[in-house]
């Protein structure tokens, strides 16, 4: 089943199951692991509820280090979700309903997803110059001392996707589903 979802999401998410296709418009943001310690460590700057974060470091052209710099976003395609492992609990318990990555995660994200009525939707690797088509614009950056991948981007999309259910809030997961 093909869904289109805009942000802020809500618990209907709880109704994906995993193998729907997912499509995004709204608010998107990135964070990898810096970014995700970070938020950990020092709150948020942008209000996560019902938001939705992709695993990403997007390949950005700067003019400069400050953020009205931003010349043209390049391309932007998941990062190995793994890494984030150790900070998404914490991070989903922040009201986070969707993590967008590749590679699946871990029992304890899971558990995160199942608490709190959130999904782990997986995007196609090498899909990041069709990925790019669907960001509308850069609405912000912070925390570029980590780094231009680093960095958590403010993302306006729009049917940002395709995105499969991997994980749903059930505890059903694709990566650990027998194929017969």
């Amino acid at each position: 089943m093909e869904i289109e979802l805009k942000t802020p999401l809500d618990d209907k998410v709880a109704d994906l199951k995993i193998g729907d296709v997912v499509y995004l418009s709204g608010t998107l943001y990135t964070a990898r692991d810096r970014a995700h310690n970070r938020i950990i460590e020092d709150g948020s700057p942008y209000n996560l509820e019902g938001a939705a974060i992709f695993h990403a470091g997007p390949i950005i052209q700067m003019n400069d280090n400050s953020r009205d710099s931003v010349a043209k976003l390049i391309a932007i395609g998941p990062t190995t979700s793994t890494r984030m492992n150790p900070f998404e609990p914490k991070v989903l318990d922040m009201g986070v309903k969707a993590i967008i990555g590749k590679g699946g995660m871990d029992d304890y994200t899971k558990r995160a997803l199942i608490r709190n009525k959130a999904v782990f939707l997986a995007a196609v690797g090498g899909c990041a110059a069709l990925y790019v088509n669907c960001i509308q614009e850069v609405k912000d950056v912070v925390w570029l001392d980590l780094g231009v991948p680093e960095a958590m981007w403010q993302l306006e999309v729009e049917k940002f996707g395709p995105l499969i259910v991997a994980m749903d809030s059930n505890g059903d997961n694709l990566y650990a589903k027998k194929i017969e």
